[in-house]
């Protein structure tokens, strides 16, 4: 069982910064990707960012110059530092493990309880 923690959201004009950061229970998730979805009220759950074990990063296109997502092993945690906030980047943000491989359980998706962002105008 793996546990995702996320802490680091909160009330910020726009323009403004902040940066969350995910903690894991467990180090088997330095060998998998690990991510960063949004969910705003009544609209999908949508990738923001994800970096590989090995560093590679890809964003979506809505945060690319402006978010940056990292990671680092040694703590088991990820971090995604947001800058130039807009109001529409107000959400619900989650962190996530996809695809870890569980002995008696197959294939996991593991997820953070997730953190409030909200950016006023």
């Amino acid at each position: 069982q793996v546990q995702l923690v996320e802490s680091g959201g909160g009330l910020v004009q726009a323009g403004g910064s902040l940066r969350l950061s995910c903690v894991a229970s467990a180090t088997i998730v330095r060998a998998y990707p690990m991510g960063w979805y949004r969910q705003a009220p009544e609209k999908q759950r949508e990738l923001v960012a994800q970096i590989t074990s090995t560093g590679s990063t890809n964003y979506a296109a809505t945060v690319k110059g402006r978010f940056t997502i990292s990671r680092d092993n040694a703590e088991n945690t990820v971090y995604l530092q947001m800058n130039s906030l807009k109001p529409e980047d107000t959400a619900v943000y989650s962190c996530n493990v996809p695809g870890v491989a569980v002995l008696g359980r197959g294939v996991v998706d593991y997820w953070g309880r997730g953190t409030q962002v909200t950016v006023s105008s």
